[in-house]
């Protein structure tokens, strides 16, 4: 039986796709709008966004502009019975919506 060094491998599958990542994240999607500000409850949950252009917009707006693919470098998914807006998964922290400006 091979003797795999699974972490290694696993982390080599990382460093590959971050410079991929970083220039997906970096890159203008035509036509989509990115969100570069997020306001928050007092509980710490994202309850607004703002886009680049400036408008402001409510959860269920920001759900169905995502939904419509309208706004870019950000996914809905469906859990708890709701859907949920979040970031894509790209790896770099820096774009979470979670790690975003607060507006």
């Amino acid at each position: 039986m091979e003797n795999k060094d699974y972490n290694q491998i696993y982390n080599e599958y990382k460093e590959q796709s971050q410079g991929q990542a970083e220039l997906e994240a970096n890159s203008p999607q035509s036509g989509k709008e990115q969100i570069v500000a997020v306001r928050k409850n007092d509980d710490g949950d994202l309850i607004a966004f703002k886009t680049e252009s400036g408008r402001e917009l409510d959860y269920i707006s920001a759900l169905t502009e995502a939904k419509a693919g309208k706004l870019a470098h950000v996914d809905v998914f469906h859990k708890y019975g709701r859907d949920i807006l979040r970031s894509e998964p790209d790896g770099i922290k820096e774009n979470n919506l979670d790690n975003l400006p607060h507006f």
